[in-house]
């Protein structure tokens, strides 16, 4: 799940893109500083197939969508603080941490 985060900011952010990962309260986040997903298309981008490369299987978000729904997790995209990406991963049980 981390993995496919990461990958995916990289991707579309580049490879110069500041890319930062971190806890919350209640799971964690992966922000980038690229040039974002427009709010009308955050939806489609965890549907399969969904790729905006070249060679992209669009398998990537669905990948880590299902996994936060196999742990009971829910999945959140929004805007970073730098205008780029920011998933957060919500209801991981952080007690232990």
């Amino acid at each position: 799940l981390l993995e496919n985060l990461l990958r995916n900011a990289i991707d579309h952010a580049g490879a110069a893109a500041a890319v930062t990962a971190g806890r919350t309260e209640d799971g964690f986040f992966v922000t980038d500083d690229g040039p974002g997903i427009p709010p009308d298309r955050r939806e489609t981008i965890f549907e399969a197939g969904h790729s905006t490369r070249d060679g992209g299987t669009g398998l990537g978000l669905v990948i880590v969508q299902e996994v936060a729904k196999a742990h009971g997790w829910s999945l959140s995209v929004s805007a970073s603080e730098s205008g780029g990406a920011r998933f957060e991963v919500t209801g991981v049980d952080t007690a232990g941490s």
